[in-house]
């Protein structure tokens, strides 16, 4: 036994065809084969020959079918015309080993491939790494992973932890990895290889489960950026504490909007333009490179807006004198067109 499958069971990821329609397809396929094959041992049932009674009826043609099908062959029916042996041969013997292939497949389906199934997604999650791992898949989590996927990150590279089944089928859809389980105990965290994760964000619609998480994951990833929701403005501290890098308070992003439609009726629209790759425009965070080095935050390759500089831990405004000459390491918040836009 594997020990990702020891710490909380091997990652799952959704097929792309239901178990009860993948099976309820191939029956119904060999099903209509063997419909067919008694139609047509009952129209040429004159080539047949029972020794029991010398009588061949519609229960003696779909006996004949189905020993015939199965390859048992008792003898008691059998063709005695030529044309009888010669539908056997053309057409009966093809739609037997049709119907012997639907049912070797759906074993193959059922145990092999998805023991096979079963072993990779142990294998991907012995080598996560560089993931992004979202712990809780309520309203704030769902949202985050739907944002995530249209900003380009791919969903295989994306866990999703959650108790709840039924948040985690709706997860599964969108082709993300899934694990069930509680994301406050160390061996759930460390079955998704939260150590090696690139972000984690913390959203398990109760501000204390959500400080215990942050926690957690800061114990066992002392240097994984974590982002948490929190509600209560007097638990944002908490969460810093804990070792929340950003911390986001839904409650006053929404107090933030309402203020600024009081101020423009355009500010609330712009403010969430901004905060979707669904808009027109993004922010965007991100290190200078070395050809920007020695420029102007408003002259920055990208050709995107700059709006603040971060150097050393400090945050400097486009209209400071530093922002004038980047440095090696700044980071640089700015406005870029979104993808949606371009593509316009």
């Amino acid at each position: 036994m594997s020990r990702a499958r020891r710490l909380g069971g091997p990652l799952r990821r959704q097929v792309k065809v239901p178990v009860w329609a993948d099976i309820g397809l191939r029956m119904g396929i060999a099903l209509g084969l063997i419909l067919l094959l008694i139609l047509i041992h009952w129209f040429g049932r004159d080539g047949l020959e029972d020794s029991l009674d010398g009588h061949v009826s519609f229960l003696d043609v779909a006996y004949f079918t189905v020993v015939s099908v199965t390859t048992t062959g008792f003898g008691d029916i059998t063709p005695v015309s030529q044309h009888a042996r010669l539908i056997e041969t053309l057409v009966v013997t093809p739609i037997r080993l049709a119907v012997i292939f639907i049912f070797v497949g759906t074993a193959y389906t059922f145990v092999i491939r998805r023991s096979w199934e079963n072993w990779r997604m142990a294998r991907i999650q012995d080598k996560l790494s560089g993931h992004v791992v979202v712990l809780g898949y309520g309203v704030s989590g769902s949202q985050s992973v739907r944002e995530l996927i249209d900003r380009g990150v791919e969903p295989e590279h994306i866990v999703v932890v959650d108790p709840g089944e039924e948040r985690l089928a709706e997860a599964e859809k969108l082709g993300v990895n899934v694990l069930c389980g509680d994301a406050t105990r160390d061996d759930t965290l460390r079955a998704v290889r939260v150590s090696n994760a690139q972000a984690v964000l913390v959203s398990a619609g109760r501000d204390d489960t959500s400080i215990l998480i942050v926690l957690t994951v800061r114990h066992l990833a002392p240097d994984v950026p974590i982002s948490v929701v929190v509600r209560a403005e007097d638990n944002e501290v908490l969460a810093r504490q804990a070792g929340a890098d950003n911390v986001i308070n839904p409650v006053r992003f929404t107090g933030l909007l309402l203020a600024g439609s009081a101020k423009g009726t355009y500010i609330a629209d712009y403010l969430a333009d901004l905060a979707s790759v669904s808009g027109r425009v993004q922010l965007v965070q991100r290190v200078v490179s070395a050809a920007e080095c020695g420029s102007s935050l408003a002259d920055l390759k990208s050709g995107g807006q700059g709006l603040r500089v971060y150097r050393n831990g400090r945050a400097i405004g486009f209209w400071e004198e530093e922002c004038q000459a980047l440095q090696e390491g700044d980071v640089v918040v700015e406005i870029v067109p979104s993808r949606a836009k371009e593509t316009e």
